[in-house]
């Protein structure tokens, strides 16, 4: 009995000891969070009056929140050290720029020492008649005298991107399949680097043996200001789509070429029901003129919710 009874205020103590612990580490967390919502809260009022300098084209204001030894690093390589010659870079850069702006949007903070802060964010710099560019940015702070100082910065100017032009698309990414009875068509449909282009490689069965693979590239020609497509099959055919768009309804005008040398037109059809459906359909089908069967519409799932 007596060595249960110790065994059991053994157990009572950790039960009090644990609990004291977990609400002390409790406390301190929060005080810690509460600290440094405290020191964001004063970076993102310094980046606002940052901006604010910047807008109004005032290089000996927008120094002021630079320490004396900062090291700024520009989209183009260049290498500017120390406040004062910021801020001389800064005047011939809005002498030179007359009426530039630019919005910030800090996508995040952090606090790697009690004295020291990373930012990270976006920015868009935008002057008269010109396009508006977009650039990513690291900032890295540090406090003395107890308030927030710039001690380095990089830029990078983002990669030009049609994403703008072709985001309406944008529910083709993915994997799917036809649901269809004699015929397997899987597609695997995503984007390429800086979302300039859609490439969608797929693979035809009949009857559970290969019988087509190929791959389309979907992008955005400047020139024509329209959304054109390309195709190379694993037969020796190539062609090329005009892309048009009404409602939830895709139209492409393709022509093509086959090993042959027979030359190849259809109009495509791409009807988006939902996030994870649409229907396909090939109608007006020549080869060298010659009329073809039309390809009757075929219903497409996402291959996660295939059946």
């Amino acid at each position: 009995m007596k060595t249960r009874t110790t065994s059991s205020g053994s157990i009572k103590l950790a039960i009090v000891i644990a609990v004291v612990c977990v609400t002390w580490a409790g406390s301190a967390i929060a005080q810690k969070a509460d600290r440094y919502a405290k020191e964001e809260a004063a970076i993102r009022s310094g980046a606002e009056s940052y901006v604010q300098a910047f807008n109004k084209g005032d290089a000996e204001s927008l120094a002021s929140h630079w320490a004396e030894d900062a090291e700024y690093i520009l989209p183009s390589g260049e290498v500017l050290k120390g406040r004062d010659k910021i801020e001389q870079a800064f005047k011939k850069f809005f002498s030179d720029n007359q009426g530039v702006q630019v919005q910030v949007a800090i996508s995040e903070i952090r606090f790697p020492r009690s004295n020291e802060a990373l930012e990270e964010g976006s920015a868009v710099v935008s002057r008269p008649g010109e396009k508006p560019k977009e650039l990513t940015y690291e900032v890295r702070y540090v406090k003395r005298k107890a308030a927030w100082k710039i001690a380095h910065v990089e830029e990078t100017f983002s990669a030009p991107s049609n994403y703008e032009h072709l985001k309406e698309l944008e529910w083709l990414i993915g994997e799917w399949v036809d649901d269809s009875k004699n015929v397997d068509v899987e597609t695997l449909a995503q984007w390429t680097e800086n979302k300039n282009f859609i490439t969608l490689s797929f693979r035809v069965q009949f009857e559970g043996q290969p019988a087509l693979a190929g791959t389309q590239v979907i992008g955005w020609d400047p020139s024509a200001q329209s959304i054109k497509s390309w195709v190379f099959d694993s037969l020796g055919g190539f062609g090329q789509g005009v892309w048009s768009r009404e409602g939830s309804r895709w139209t492409v005008r393709t022509t093509g070429v086959l090993i042959t040398g027979e030359k190849t037109s259809a109009i495509n059809i791409y009807t988006a029901l939902d996030e994870n459906t649409f229907t396909f359909s090939s109608i007006g089908r020549e080869i060298n003129g010659e009329p073809q069967p039309n390809i009757e519409e075929i219903r497409v799932v996402r291959k996660k919710i295939a059946r």
